[in-house]
Parts: C-alpha cells; sequence; structure tokens
C-alpha cells in the first residue's frame, strides 16, 4: 500500500513540476537555455512513476523493480531537474547514472523469467527414452 501512495505521489509531483516549469519557471528556463531539458525530466519522470504505479499494483513480486525504477527516477529526472535550474551542466555527467539501474532491472526481471519447454514429440525424443513411456500430452523428465 505504501508503494501506491508513493508511486501515486510521484505521478502528481510529475505533473506539478510539469505545470511549474511550463508557468512559473518559463523565464527562467528560457535564460538558461533549459526549457527541453527540464520537459524531458518531466516526461521520463512521469513514464517511470506510472510504472511504478503498475508495479505496485502486482504486490511484493516485482519489490525490486519497484526501487530500481525509484533510484532511476531519482538520479535521471532529478539530476536533469537541478541541471535545469541551476545551470550546472556539468550535472549532465550525473545523469547516465541511471543505467546501471535499468541493467539491474533487466538483469532483476531475466532471473524471474520462468522458460516453458516445447511439447515433446515422439520425432525428438532423445536416445534415453523409449517412445513407449512417452504419453501423449505429458512431460517425462530425463
Amino acid at each position: 500500500m505504501t508503494t501506491i501512495r508513493i508511486a501515486a505521489g510521484l505521478c502528481f509531483l510529475a505533473v506539478a513540476l510539469g505545470a511549474f516549469g511550463a508557468h512559473s519557471l518559463r523565464s527562467t528556463l528560457e535564460q538558461h537555455g533549459m526549457s527541453d531539458v527540464w520537459n524531458k525530466a518531466v516526461l521520463y519522470h512521469f513514464v517511470h512513476a506510472i510504472a511504478l504505479l503498475v508495479l505496485a499494483l502486482y504486490g511484493t513480486i516485482n519489490r525490486g523493480a519497484w526501487w530500481l525504477l525509484l533510484v532511476g527516477i531519482l538520479l535521471f529526472s532529478g539530476s536533469l531537474y537541478v541541471m535545469a535550474l541551476t545551470n550546472m551542466r556539468w550535472l549532465g555527467s550525473v545523469t547516465p547514472l541511471v543505467f546501471p539501474c535499468w541493467l539491474g532491472l533487466v538483469n532483476y526481471r531475466t532471473n524471474k523469467v520462468i522458460m516453458v519447454e516445447p511439447p515433446v514429440s515422439a520425432a525428438f525424443v532423445p536416445r534415453r527414452a523409449s517412445s513407449s513411456k512417452l504419453q501423449r500430452g505429458k512431460r517425462t523428465a530425463f
């Protein structure tokens, strides 16, 4: 339940920061030439917050993926927000630190994938098993 609330709060925050950047911070962002950076940060923030909400609805199965996405939002969008507001362009080098989170997310997901074996056909039976041991529709352990 807490993860759902955090994800919903991040969705709200993405919308609020987008509106704040479009109205109140417009002159500052245009002065720094960072309007596109702010918009990119809001876009990725919002997309990942929705992904967090979906993962939170699935429960504790995807807890590791949820945390990796949260850290990704903080690193990627957070560094872009700060860079756009302060005009410290060296923060752009912090932004790629999100990629280890994505690699961890991919690794987390691929370790949890359940591999489904194709059905065993009598034409492709290994030599150790005789065809009489195979029953139609059932698999045998080799």
